[in-house]
This record gives structure tokens, C-alpha cells and sequence, in this order.
């Protein structure tokens, strides 16, 4: 059974109330109390009920953040951040893991709310988070959007520069001598991919080259499964593409799969660039060139964000936070398939 603070009580010969001001650092409990108090807890092996204590201080030193793909290393590098400046300040970290399906996020959403988190950080699924996101502030619940901005939806925000890093990818293919340059990318209603869509048409605008709505697939799963499905579609085409933008890094790795299967080579066959960097994989062999997006500092400063707010240190008036990305050219694109070293293009 579950050690109770009346437990403790028992064993260190006082009342439940004074067990209590010992475990809040009430400073009318004398040494001596204290001492016997401190060692009874350690005895039983005693875990004070932070929800309960929460609820009486109002405060829970709790935060909740919800991702839609915990396994993409983008969102675990946010993961990271977040934890890391929330241990700094105080507070404790809620994980929860949407897998892109509303239901869930609506669920875990509520269960944030009936913990009673100081406040929370969210990769919402799509603009059909919207209602999700009502509830929050009709419970004012303090939280911040990262990665993805909800249409209608003015909260504070920190996300990259989607349609410029598309841009400069496929301008980057143009300028290699491509012309027939596909998308993989996922639904309209997610931000990211509404953004790298506007960066890509801009691009193929830019450079005289015509928009084949063929050429753009909405990936079944924005995973490599879904990425390998969208590939085999765009090469059975009766033209079929020479290169290849994927809207994430996940996605590329089932390009990658989805050329092999067709015995094509990347990039003598396909050229590939995509979003986001796969940061081991990178060190072992520099392949995918991408837009590295710094997904720890999303995290870093999203959490900072939500901490300003929980204090009260900023007005009503929404944040936004623009992160750059680091262009990186490797050998999946073909510009310098000899050359084993990463190039960083400011």
C-alpha cells in the first residue's frame, strides 16, 4: 500500500500537520522535529503527493509538453530543451506523445488540465487543434505553440522560417540544373507544410519553372513508410522527377527507400534535400543536405516563454519567435558528391 503522510506521522511521533510544515519547509517546526520528521520520511520510503501540495499552494511546479512524434529527433532535440531550462527554473516536465492523432491530443490536453500544470508547450496536429487550444485558455492555462502556428489562433509562437528554407532549397536544385523537382509533403492543415509548399511554388517561380500539380504528394504518414509510398508514386509517373524535396527528415529516409527499391541511386538518379538534419546519421556519413533547423533552441526558448507568462512577466500581447536555419549541403543533392565534408552555407 501507498506510504500516507499519516504514516509518517505515526512513525516520527507527531501530528499529520506538522509532517506537513516539515515537507513545505515551514519554519515553525523546531531542529529536532524536523530531524525526526526528515528521518521518518527517509525510512519509509514516503513520496509527498506534489498534486496535492499544488493544489494548496496553487502552484504545481509542473509543465506539460505535448509533441505529435516523440521519435523524430526534431521534436526529442525540443523535448530536451524544454526539460532543460524547466529543471533550471523549478519545475517538472509532463511528457506526452500525440502521434499526429487528435483524440489523443485532446485527451492529454484535458489530463493537463485536470493536473493542474503551471502551463504547457504544444506541436499541435493541425489548424484542427483549434478547439483544443480554446480550452486551454478558457481554463487559462498559460502555453505556448511550438514548431506549428494554428490558423485563427493568436498565441505565443516559436517556430522557423518554413517558407524561406523551402525556398532556398529548391532554388539550391534550380541552380544545380534541375527542373522537374517534386514535393513530398504532408495536409494543408499543418502550418509547416502549408509554409514549405508557399517557399517551394516561390522557388520554382523564381527560377521560370512551371508548378505541376503532380509533382507535389501529401505523404500518407509523415514517416519513412509514407515517404517511401509518395517516392514510388512520383517515379511511376510518366515523367518522372529528377530531385526530390522532402518536407522533413523522416520523410527523406523512405525517399532513400523508396529510390532503392526502383534501383535508383541518390544523387546520381535523384537528387534529395529535405528539412531538418539527422544528426548521428550526419556524423557517420555526411548524405542528406538539408535545412537544419536548431530544434533544441525551440525548446529552450518556447520554455522561457511559457515560464515568462506563468510569472506574469509579459502583457496580453502574443510572442512571436522566428528561428533561423542552417543551410547544409551534402552528397544527396549531387553538388559535390566527391567532397566527403559537409558545406554550411550561412
Amino acid at each position: 500500500m501507498r506510504i500516507t503522510i499519516r504514516d509518517v506521522a505515526t512513525r516520527a511521533g507527531v501530528s499529520p500537520m506538522t509532517v506537513s510544515r516539515v515537507i513545505n519547509d515551514n519554519h515553525r517546526v523546531t531542529p529536532d522535529t524536523r530531524r525526526r520528521v526528515e528521518a521518518a520520511i527517509a525510512e519509509l520510503g514516503y513520496v509527498p503527493n506534489r498534486l496535492a501540495r499544488g493544489l494548496s499552494r496553487r502552484k504545481t511546479g509542473a509543465l506539460g509538453l505535448i509533441v505529435t512524434d516523440v521519435a523524430n529527433p526534431f521534436f526529442t532535440l525540443i523535448v530536451h530543451g524544454v526539460e532543460d531550462v524547466a529543471w533550471r527554473a523549478g519545475y517538472r516536465v509532463m511528457l506526452c506523445n500525440t502521434q499526429s492523432d487528435l483524440e489523443r491530443e485532446r485527451e492529454y490536453l484535458e489530463d493537463m488540465v485536470a493536473f493542474q500544470v503551471d502551463g504547457l508547450g504544444i506541436a499541435p496536429v493541425s489548424d484542427r487543434s483549434r478547439p483544443h487550444l480554446r480550452m486551454l485558455a478558457k481554463n487559462k492555462t498559460p502555453f505556448v505553440l511550438i514548431d506549428r502556428s494554428v490558423a485563427g489562433f493568436d498565441c505565443d509562437l516559436v517556430k522557423g522560417d518554413s517558407i524561406g528554407g523551402a525556398r532556398r532549397l529548391v532554388e539550391h536544385l534550380i541552380g544545380l540544373g534541375h527542373r522537374r523537382i517534386a514535393m513530398i509533403t504532408e495536409s494543408p492543415e499543418v502550418s509547416t507544410s502549408r509554409d514549405r509548399l508557399q517557399g517551394y511554388r516561390e522557388a520554382l517561380e523564381g527560377g521560370g519553372i512551371g508548378f505541376r500539380p503532380e509533382y507535389v504528394v501529401e505523404s500518407s504518414a509523415v514517416d519513412s513508410s509514407g515517404g517511401c509510398e509518395a517516392t514510388l508514386r512520383l517515379l511511376d509517373l510518366p515523367e518522372p522527377p529528377a530531385a526530390i524535396f522532402a518536407v522533413n527528415n523522416i520523410v527523406a529516409v523512405g525517399v532513400v527507400e523508396g529510390a532503392r527499391e526502383r534501383g535508383l541511386e541518390i544523387p546520381g538518379d535523384l537528387a534529395l534535400v529535405c528539412f531538418d538534419d539527422i544528426e548521428h546519421v550526419s556524423r557517420l556519413y555526411p548524405f542528406l543536405t538539408v535545412m537544419a533547423q536548431p530544434a533544441d533552441t525551440f525548446g529552450t526558448i518556447a520554455a522561457q516563454l511559457l515560464l515568462d507568462r506563468i510569472v506574469g512577466r509579459v502583457g496580453e500581447r502574443r510572442r512571436i519567435v522566428m528561428l533561423p536555419a542552417d543551410f547544409t549541403v551534402r552528397v544527396s543533392c549531387g553538388a559535390h558528391s566527391a567532397s566527403p565534408e559537409p558545406v554550411a552555407v550561412p
